[in-house]
């Protein structure tokens, strides 16, 4: 009689028949039983093709979008990175101005970029926030992108006219509950980081002060040093000469750490509204679908450009804190959270941009 083989469950290795019938499978007489190695073999092969986009990457110059005019700190930062990465990938990484309608123009052209890894965007805030603040951004965020890595982190001063009488966010806080709509704040515009941050302190000191859109930070500031808005909410590395130079008086800073510009300044959190926190934040993003490989490729090269001690050093010291994140997995999740914590604010605040 014909020999019946059958495989182990669990062990890959064909054994003659036996007890324990029920946890075997019967092979045909002929059957192909695969050795082992050609399972390893055959995983490899399919890891291949990824490993070789990984290694071939970039065949070409990769273009760095930034949705703004030059000179900000989206802009200052891109750049910097884009040199550093030019020499470390051996191919230009070429940093393209694309400003227009709350950085819209510059974004959707990504959003409809081949998803190759040769197009890229340098984002801020407003990426996740416009969104939720438009009836029709023309993107979003979370289906049409996907994360490469952050690439800094600026916290934001609140900042008080020096003729106001308050030294500290306790004093504020004080005075705001005592006259009602009568205090204000200046802001870049209608959706701006400092209008939300705005937003976030009403609920979180349980205040009402007015809300003062500008066409820009500019005037905005000019304003608040008039005396004509009593405060607002700008990045450190804007407002530290002007705090420095007695035109402005800081309060507090709104990370949850202390920045290394101004040590002896508290933060918000510090200062008696518990768990608050604004801060603007820089990244990187590519249209969806670009290869995992090629993001992860990326993500190393900008972890590898913010940790040139010189260049950390040069920023720091201008309230700008050069980062990365951990994976491109990573900054997904965070852009994704920051879009619902905002969605869930413009809300809840009525805050519409046209």
């Amino acid at each position: 009689m014909m020999r019946r083989l059958a495989i182990q469950a669990g062990d890959g290795v064909p054994k003659e028949g036996g007890a324990n019938r029920s946890r075997r499978t019967a092979l045909c007489p002929g059957s192909f039983i695969p050795h082992p190695s050609s399972f390893i073999l055959s995983v490899a092969a399919l890891l291949a093709p990824a490993a070789a986009v990984a290694q071939s990457y970039p065949m070409k110059p990769v273009r760095l979008v930034v949705p703004l005019a030059p000179g900000g700190n989206l802009d200052i930062v891109a750049r910097a990175l884009a040199q550093t990465m030019s020499e470390s990938l051996k191919q230009s990484v070429v940093v393209e101005n694309r400003p227009g309608a709350s950085s819209l123009v510059g974004t959707q052209l990504v959003a409809k970029a081949p998803a190759d890894g040769y197009t890229l965007l340098a984002m801020a805030n407003t990426f996740a926030t416009v969104p939720s603040l438009m009836a029709n951004a023309g993107y979003d965020p979370l289906k049409d992108f996907t994360g490469v890595s952050l690439t800094c982190l600026v916290p934001m001063v609140m900042v008080v006219t020096p003729t106001l009488p308050v030294r500290t966010v306790k004093d504020l806080v004080q005075l705001a509950k005592a006259r009602p709509g009568e205090l204000s704040y200046a802001t870049a515009g209608a959706g701006s980081t400092g209008h939300i941050a705005g937003e976030l302190f009403n609920r979180h000191a349980k205040v009402m002060m007015l809300h003062v859109p500008y066409k820009g930070n500019s005037q905005a500031i000019v304003d608040v040093i008039a005396g004509q808005v009593a405060m607002m909410y700008d990045q450190i590395s804007t407002s530290a000469p002007l705090v420095t130079a007695g035109k402005l008086r800081a309060l507090a800073v709104t990370s949850l750490k202390r920045s290394p510009l101004f040590p002896n300044l508290p933060t918000v959190d510090e200062s008696g509204v518990p768990k608050f926190e604004e801060i603007t934040f820089n990244g990187i993003m590519a249209p969806a679908g670009t290869p995992r490989e090629v993001l992860a490729r990326l993500n190393s090269e900008i972890a590898r450009a913010v940790r040139i001690p010189e260049q950390h050093k040069r920023y720091l010291e201008r309230g700008i804190e050069l980062t990365a994140s951990a994976s491109p997995e990573d900054f997904t999740a965070y852009v994704r959270a920051e879009f619902e914590k905002k969605a869930k604010l413009v809300k809840e605040a009525g805050i519409r941009i046209e």
